[in-house]
Order: structure tokens, then C-alpha cells, then sequence
């Protein structure tokens, strides 16, 4: 694991530290929920973006200008819509750890 540092969470001024979970060293995993891998590719596009596995399928969600399904495979609606929720819950997290690997 390699440590991407920490951030203030705004609520209570604690720092939290970020985890990002290396597999094959070019995909962190941002985090997991609900059977849900968020994570990041390395070797691709700049523009601000996640992509998501779950065992039905994948997605790529834009995270600029606003979150927003990039593309789809597989994932049926009800998926689609709680990784849209997801990753808005989770976007500051997302943006943090985005900001450590790429630009840290």
C-alpha cells in the first residue's frame, strides 16, 4: 500500500489519512463499497475521471465539469444510479486521491 497523504476533513479539523491500494501498480483502488472498485488507471487522458467495477459490469464517470456517466457496460439502471450516488457521496475523496497520484 502506499500512503497518498492526508487531508482535513472540513467537519471536525481532523486529518484523515488517504489509501490507495495499488493492483498491478497502474489501478489504485480509491475505495470499495456495495460491491463497488472505484479506482483510477494510470497511463490515461487527463481529464478528471473514475472508473468502476462491479461484477455485473463497468463504468467511467467524468468527475469536471459536474459527475456524469462517461460510459457504460453491463450496469443496469439501479447500478448506474448508485454509482452516480456513490461517487458523489465519495467525490472529495475521489478528487483528493486523484490530485496524490497523479499530481503528488
Amino acid at each position: 500500500m502506499r500512503d497518498s497523504g492526508s487531508r482535513d476533513d472540513g467537519a471536525t479539523g481532523a486529518k484523515r489519512r488517504l489509501l490507495l491500494r495499488y493492483d498491478a501498480g497502474v489501478s489504485p483502488t480509491v475505495f470499495r463499497e456495495g460491491g463497488f472498485r472505484f479506482y483510477f488507471f494510470s497511463r490515461e487522458e487527463p481529464r478528471l475521471h473514475v472508473h468502476v467495477h462491479h461484477e455485473s459490469g463497468e463504468a467511467k464517470l467524468w468527475l469536471e465539469p459536474e459527475i456524469a456517466v462517461a460510459q457504460s457496460h453491463g450496469l443496469n439502471e439501479r447500478r448506474l444510479a448508485t454509482v452516480l450516488k456513490l461517487a458523489k457521496e465519495h467525490e472529495d475523496e475521489i478528487r483528493a486521491a486523484w490530485q496524490a497520484h497523479f499530481e503528488g
